[in-house]
């Protein structure tokens, strides 16, 4: 089965296979960083909060145990199918484009762990971050939590080899043209799978075009998830703050 780039996200992360290679992502990290930001923004209780590409939810639903009503959305309908048996009064999921505006406002909207850039047309980037602004309250917040591209592609591994759940994943990675790309080939049940990551490599300065047109205004950058200042050559993220 070999998958090309086109609209990758939408098959990728529809299947098991992509929530099998990550499922060792650092969930205290992710909690620490819900606290660290939610702190920063001075969010209260019970203030409803945005989870823009959400996947299986595993930042909604911790954001909803510190107390907010929290709303999850992604395009992957198998991800919002499992997050869905964690609903509550104050925690549902919802299957949703977010290039599009959502059909409520939110104190805050969050859109983390780098799931962004990956549009085919570069006017979705402008549009989501558009969509993002329709969503917030007048004292609302967004957030982005995208990569430093210039740190990860000084430090990009060019190929690593990961066995998870007994499937060997063979993984490249390469700049190429604007984007950074990450090819994932494996085998399972003697098929052969194969699929590309491909994200925008957006700058804080790229960013920062998007945002003029947008009419947003941009407060605060950091550079990791402990809220350190950023710092273009040696920061891990790049993390938006705005309104």
């Amino acid at each position: 089965m070999l998958k090309d780039s086109t609209m990758w996200y939408a098959s990728w992360f529809d299947t098991p296979y992509y929530h099998i290679l990550y499922k060792d992502r650092d969930h205290t990290e992710a909690k620490n960083f819900m606290d660290n930001l939610t702190n920063y923004l001075s969010l209260e209780k019970g203030e409803k909060i945005l989870d823009l590409a959400c996947g299986k939810g595993r930042h909604s639903i911790y954001l909803n145990k510190l107390g907010y009503d929290v709303t999850g959305v992604d395009l992957s309908k198998n991800s919002i199918e499992y997050a869905s048996q964690y609903e509550n009064d104050t925690l549902k999921f919802r299957v949703h484009d977010m290039c599009k505006p959502y059909s409520e406002q939110f104190s805050a909207v969050f859109n983390l762990f780098t799931s962004f850039g990956y549009f085919d047309k570069e006017e979705d980037n402008l549009n989501t971050i558009k969509s993002i602004s329709t969503n917030l309250t007048e004292k609302g917040f967004g957030v982005i939590d995208f990569m430093n591209v210039d740190y990860i592609i000084e430090n990009l591994v060019p190929e690593e080899k990961k066995i998870v759940n007994d499937i060997t994943f063979n993984i490249k990675r390469y700049y190429e043209e604007g984007y950074i790309f990450k090819e994932i080939r494996f085998i399972h049940n003697n098929e052969e799978f194969f699929y590309t990551e491909r994200v925008k490599s957006i700058t804080l300065e790229k960013f920062k075009e998007y945002f003029k047109k947008a009419n947003i205004d941009l407060l605060d950058v950091f550079g990791n998830y402990q809220l350190q200042k950023f710092n273009k050559n040696t920061s891990p993220r790049l993390i938006l703050i705005f309104k």
